[in-house]
């Protein structure tokens, strides 16, 4: 049986190359990947069969019958493990980790179906799969004897692998390809390191955090003093945006535009993979752009906390203390204590992500999901059944008959997109697919030869013209309207999305961050880096500075304020979260540790490996600092004091 799972499991590996090599455009080849692919193959192979070998023993004792039976029923659902995985990263191009003990099953289940591969189809081709090898197992039960010579043989040998690799241990020469080193991962070697870890260290905590200013540099100092709330500080935080607007006669009002998956990669100037997003292009000349901007999560789940408050991640993301948050407070609620009334617009259901409970605590005047669209919006076209609810269009357009309310309150408004999420399916599909050529010939201004790359990607570019496009009608109706005149908007992306092979594992967070306001008279490009955790504190500062909004004496934001510096720099310092239960990456300045490597980071958030140990201690120890604080406030709950 052992054999015959050696077999299978390359014969996987196999099947894997061929759907990845066909499925994506990637800088790698076939050949830079088979060799360590292999030797993980190997490795995973030989140390699942010698845990099982050890339990079939102990089973034996008691029947062999039972021992065969338990040892065959372990190695199909490996196998069967083993392909789900393989499929999982097909679509992502990401092994699943630990981040998939981060959701609930209802969850799961719903992703699962938004990816429109949980139908009666895959189910029954699973169950065909799962009764076929045991099928083939039991046939090599049966027929498949070998002498004690012959097993003598491949036991000699199978120690002979594992002396040779113990003293001659292969490394993976090229860390720096993360999508090469995901395609030769073992993606169950993987998943089972990460549930190891998950559950070996879930509730270790170390409080051994200290109070102190974490670089000098920084453009904002904090100062803390209570041990006992270690984000709580008190300090300056300038205003940097008034110079580049006119000065206000009365409080603006303020509309975010949250675009699902939209990476810089895909969009703006500077663009590497060329622009999807004409319309946000024709903006940026009439805008702030901060070309070098980040968020602070490399999925969906951070993008409320980070923006509108700035908040540590928690152990699984902001959201997954809702049942207990700790005490806070957010743009939102710092607008409504102003005299701000305040909505969020979204075309899917609000509880997904707990997004509901944040927006409730954040005391939102008013919230727009699913159940709130007339009949006479369609939702998106669905895959196997399954549709996340309204398309981007339908959001934007809803969302304008409530928004903004006809009274003397400023507003504060949140529209947040969905359609360039998993399953990509567009509407008004021929519409966009001839689009989809257009841009590429006339905007784009690619080859032939160059073409196939993108159309590789059809159905994911698709949906970003269309989000750009459900932009453009946004903007062209708000212009109609006489508070227009007295708005700022703010566009930016959650994350950029995986599905596309990244540049860098910095990629993955760079998101296009642009503030349009017909009352900005400084359009500016802007190079110094700056993230999400930057927005809130510099809008307050600025509104404050303008029209003398009251805010709180202590704060605890993560950010500093954005930079505007002409020239490339770096001036935060800040953890990064790629997905719940992954916070591998770390910020200070100019320089990125992650998973465990260090890079510096240059224009264009392009990174480059450097060897600085002393560097590299002094990054880590700050990381740390941070992870204790984060867990601290896990557990206590102490984050803001309540007045």
């Amino acid at each position: 049986m052992s054999l015959i799972f050696s077999i299978l499991m390359f014969l996987t590996r196999a099947i894997e190359w061929v759907l990845v090599f066909n499925s994506h455009t990637l800088r790698v080849s076939f050949r830079e990947v088979v060799g360590y692919s292999l030797f993980e193959d190997i490795n995973w192979i030989l140390y699942f069969l010698g845990l099982l070998f050890i339990l079939h023993v102990a089973t034996s004792l008691l029947s062999i019958k039972l021992a065969k039976w338990f040892t065959q029923s372990w190695l199909v659902i490996a196998l069967v493990v083993q392909t789900a995985l393989i499929f999982y990263f097909l679509k992502t191009l990401l092994p699943l980790g630990n981040d998939l003990f981060a959701y609930n099953l209802n969850d799961i289940i719903l992703t699962v179906r938004s990816s429109g591969l949980l139908n009666y189809m895959t189910v029954g081709a699973g169950l065909l799969f799962f009764i076929l090898l045991f099928y083939i197992f039991s046939l090599a039960n049966k027929y498949l004897k070998f002498s004690t010579k012959v097993s003598a043989v491949f036991t000699i040998t199978t120690y002979w692998f594992l002396i040779f690799f113990y003293f001659f241990p292969i490394t993976e020469s090229d860390k720096l390809d993360e999508v090469k080193v995901n395609i030769e991962l073992n993606k169950s070697k993987y998943l089972s390191e990460q549930a190891f870890d998950y559950f070996m260290y879930e509730n270790e905590y170390y409080f051994d955090f200290y109070l102190r200013s974490i670089n000098d540099a920084l453009f904002v100092k904090k100062e803390y003093s209570d041990p006992s709330y270690p984000f709580l500080h008190t300090a300056e935080y300038p205003d940097v945006l008034s110079p580049y607007f006119d000065s206000l006669s009365s409080p603006p009002d303020i509309v975010f535009v949250l675009i699902e998956s939209i990476g810089k990669a895909y969009s703006g100037k500077g663009a590497y993979l060329g622009s999807f997003t004409p319309f946000l292009d024709s903006l940026e000349s009439h805008s702030l752009v901060w070309t070098n901007a980040i968020s602070s999560t490399g999925r969906t789940f951070g993008i409320l906390p980070g923006l509108f408050a700035g908040l540590p991640f928690g152990e699984r993301g902001f959201l997954e203390l809702y049942e207990d948050f700790p005490h806070h407070e957010s743009l939102i609620s710092i607008l409504n204590n102003n005299g701000y009334e305040s909505g969020f617009f979204i075309g899917w259901d609000v509880s997904f992500d707990h997004q509901k409970e944040f927006m409730e605590y954040s005391e939102i005047s008013q919230t727009i999901d699913i159940d709130d669209f007339d009949s006479k919006y369609e939702k998106m076209p669905s895959a196997n059944g399954f549709s996340w609810g309204y398309g981007d269009k339908e959001i934007f357009s809803n969302g304008l008959s409530f928004f903004p309310k006809n009274n003397d309150n400023p507003q504060l408004g949140i529209f947040q997109t969905v359609t360039s999420h998993d399953p990509y399916i567009v509407p008004e599909r021929e519409f966009y697919s001839r689009k989809f050529e257009n841009h590429l010939e006339n905007y784009l201004n690619l080859t032939e030869e160059k073409k196939p790359e993108y159309r590789d990607y059809q159905d994911i570019y698709m949906t970003v013209l269309y989000a750009d496009d459900a932009v453009k009608d946004f903007i062209t109706a708000y212009s109609l309207k006489p508070e227009f005149a007295n708005t700022i908007f703010v566009f930016t992306g959650d994350h950029r999305l995986p599905e596309i092979p990244m540049a860098s594992r910095l990629d993955r967070f760079h998101v296009p961050l642009i503030i349009y306001s017909p009352l900005i008279n400084r359009p500016t490009y802007f190079k110094g880096m700056s993230s999400h955790f930057e927005v809130t504190p510099s809008l307050l500062a600025f509104l404050q500075a303008q029209i003398g909004i009251q805010l709180p004496e202590q704060e605890i934001w993560m950010g500093q304020v954005l930079d505007t510096s002409r020239v490339f720099q770096s001036q935060i310092a800040m953890p990064l979260m790629r997905n719940k239960n992954q916070l591998m990456e770390y910020i200070d300045g100019e320089y990125f540790l992650s998973d465990d490597q260090l890079f510096v980071i240059t224009d264009g958030l392009n990174i480059d490996p450097i060897d600085d140990q002393a560097l590299k201690t002094k990054l880590t120890g700050e990381f740390e600092d941070f992870k204790n604080k984060n867990n601290y406030t896990v557990q206590t709950r102490k984050l803001l004091p309540l007045n």
